[in-house]
């Protein structure tokens, strides 16, 4: 059950900890600026974790497997970070954006996953998808 759970945690502690950092992004600094040096410290730190947890792991090779879904993760955990950074600095809450926007990613990839992966809806998920619409709705009055 642990191998079940750990990755949540994880999941759970790291978000929390980067709405609290994209947050606290200075108002003043240019947003890319800013992701150029996260990125450059997660470039650093993805390379050690890789060595740490592959013993005698050759990155090159491992960079030979990249597909095109590597690539756009790229691309699009950057529009996902910039799109954080750039609704505090117009001055969105903590306490909301992150649940509104995983509110409706949530919704969105009900669609995904019944169109994309051909994954059932029933009606527990339609009753989710309405919950959820009334939750975003709640707190945002």
């Amino acid at each position: 059950m642990f191998h079940y759970i750990w990755p949540l945690a994880v999941i759970v502690f790291s978000n929390t900890l980067y709405q609290i950092c994209a947050k606290g992004i200075p108002p003043q600094m240019n947003t890319y600026a800013s992701m150029t040096v996260t990125y450059g410290v997660a470039t650093l730190f993805s390379a050690l974790a890789f060595f740490v947890t592959s013993k005698g792991g050759n990155l090159l090779k491992e960079f030979s497997l990249a597909n095109w879904a590597t690539v756009v993760l790229g691309i699009v955990i950057t529009g996902l970070e910039v799109g954080f950074i750039f609704a505090y600095k117009a001055g969105w809450k903590v306490s909301t954006l992150s649940t509104v926007a995983n509110g409706l990613v949530a919704i969105a990839l009900i669609f995904v996953a019944m169109i994309g992966y051909h994954e059932a809806i029933s009606l527990t998920k339609i009753a989710g998808i309405l919950l959820c619409l009334a939750g975003l709705w709640l707190i945002n009055k």
